[in-house]
């Protein structure tokens, strides 16, 4: 996002392209190591992991379906 700098006499802006700004320092996460969860913090991720896999699967098989592939197995 573009910065804008409003000058004293207010009637005009001076804008920074991103590209042209000074770049900033990043936040590394090197040696941050592992963060501790709770059990049910654990337990939920676990749900969700496997809620996303069931419906990928059942998102292949609508397309498989869908391209006729099913079908010729049948």
């Amino acid at each position: 996002m573009a910065t804008a700098e409003i000058t004293p006499e207010m009637n005009h802006f001076h804008v920074i392209h991103p590209l042209d700004d000074v770049a900033e320092q990043k936040c590394s996460s090197e040696g941050l190591g592992k963060i501790a969860m709770t059990r049910p913090v654990r337990v939920s991720l676990g749900v969700l992991r496997a809620y996303l896999i069931v419906m990928t699967l059942m998102l292949g098989y609508h397309v498989l379906d869908l391209a006729g592939v099913l079908r010729s197995i049948h």
